[in-house]
């Protein structure tokens, strides 16, 4: 592919223009080819045989149909992917795939009673949860962020289908838990730390006293600004509290991260240090996604001016490294696993939304030349994969309906 130069685009929810990164590397790359690179991953993970698919059929229940997604190298089903697989189907626009991975985790990963009711297991057989995982704050705010996308660009049906109210009672529960439970029950926090305003690795217990920077969604946190109801008729209050959290998020991302490499850890304090817990205070599988973090919220919402010397921190390290450069590191750059990892490539390639750095053709090309991955490990790789070319050619999109909520314009959805 031959290199384009042009900007990004910043503010692409204000503007309805998200940057086509593959658009810059080739013009002959037009929406045809698009939709079918679309079309391909979709038919591969969704539709696609038993060393391909990783959405499955479950039984109806009450509700209608139901399937789930399954991490099939380990044989479980995560709410970290079930939410991964309603954020691609709601902006693959395939509304019966989403309506049946939401009826699954909301029958079998929702608590429904206890200190945790409103929250969602992390891990369940495809059977079903007969075992008390605790909740994971990723799959919450990709479960929200779908839900309220779903409810802007398809409308909000009943019951378990009222996408909007679901989407309320999720953020609610990960902002207001403690108050719902009148203090600290059984461990149980809120998903959000009070006195930081940042997110938690796990609400319960030990695990809430720090956090995973690869949770921290700064561009989500905006959105909910613009859509929550808020708990209880404090709208004004909890868009008012998104938005400082989404500030908080984006001064952490620039902390957390070496300065010399761009590598974070996986679990850090709140304070952007290193937590030591099974070896998750270097940059591994977790910390892949921080950097296609920072880069979508400033694609998004362009409020975040060092976004762009972070991509470009940590594209330097990786281009100085080949194209089939190792998987985990020290945050120091020290060689953990010389194996490359596709999920790393493609987050590497969502880097390049960050306008303002020297834009890098390389990380999307490579990108845009994988298949869809195949074999036991496909489930993570190939969810990240899926949603980074959904990134990279401007087909992710913060959904809002023609009358927006605040009065304002719609954006016309065009890629940039």
């Amino acid at each position: 592919m031959a290199f384009l130069p042009g900007p990004v685009t910043a503010a692409a929810v204000e503007s309805g223009r998200y940057p086509n990164l593959v658009a810059r590397l080739d013009p002959v790359v037009g929406p045809a080819e698009v939709n079918a690179k679309i079309a391909d991953y979709w038919h591969s993970l969704f539709e696609g045989d038993e060393d391909s698919r990783v959405f499955y059929a479950a039984a109806p229940t009450a509700d209608g149909p139901s399937a789930y997604i399954l991490d099939v190298g380990n044989a479980d089903v995560r709410s970290e992917g079930m939410s991964y697989g309603m954020m691609i189907a709601v902006q693959t626009d395939h509304k019966a795939a989403f309506d049946a991975l939401w009826n699954w985790a909301a029958t079998h990963m929702r608590y429904r009673d206890g200190p945790r009711a409103g929250y969602f297991r992390w891990q369940c057989k495809p059977t079903g949860c007969d075992a008390d995982t605790v909740p994971a704050s990723d799959g919450e705010a990709y479960i929200a962020t779908a839900l309220l996308m779903a409810a802007e660009r398809w409308g909000s049906g009943t019951a378990l289908y009222d996408y909007a109210a679901q989407a309320d009672s999720v953020l609610d529960v990960m902002l207001h838990k403690q108050e719902m439970n009148g203090g600290i029950v059984a461990g149980v926090t809120d998903m959000f730390d009070a006195r930081t305003d940042q997110v938690v690795f796990v609400p319960v217990g030990d695990s809430a006293t720090f956090t995973d920077p690869s949770y921290h969604l700064p561009a989500f946190y905006d959105y909910w600004a613009r859509h929550a109801t808020g708990w209880r008729g404090r709208r004004t209050q909890d868009r008012r509290r998104w938005r400082r959290i989404a500030t908080t998020s984006r001064k952490y991302l620039a902390r957390v991260v070496d300065r010399q490499t761009g590598l974070g850890p996986d679990y850090a304090t709140f304070d952007a240090r290193p937590v030591a817990i099974g070896g998750h205070d270097d940059f591994r599988y977790d910390a892949f996604r921080t950097a296609a973090n920072w880069s979508v919220d400033q694609a998004w919402w362009g409020k975040n001016p060092s976004a762009a010397t972070l991509s470009d921190r940590v594209q330097r390290f990786f281009e100085a490294r080949g194209s089939r450069y190792p998987s985990l590191y020290r945050v120091d750059g020290t060689v953990l696993d010389p194996a490359p990892s596709s999920a790393l490539i493609a987050s590497n390639a969502v880097a390049s939304l960050a306008g303002g750095q020297p834009f890098r053709p390389a990380f999307v090309s490579t990108l845009w030349a994988l298949d869809p991955p195949r074999g036991r490990w496909r489930y993570y790789d190939g969810l990240l994969q899926f949603m980074a070319v959904l990134h990279v050619s401007g087909r992710f999109r913060a959904y809002e309906r023609p009358v927006a909520r605040r009065g304002a314009r719609a954006p016309n959805l065009a890629p940039g």
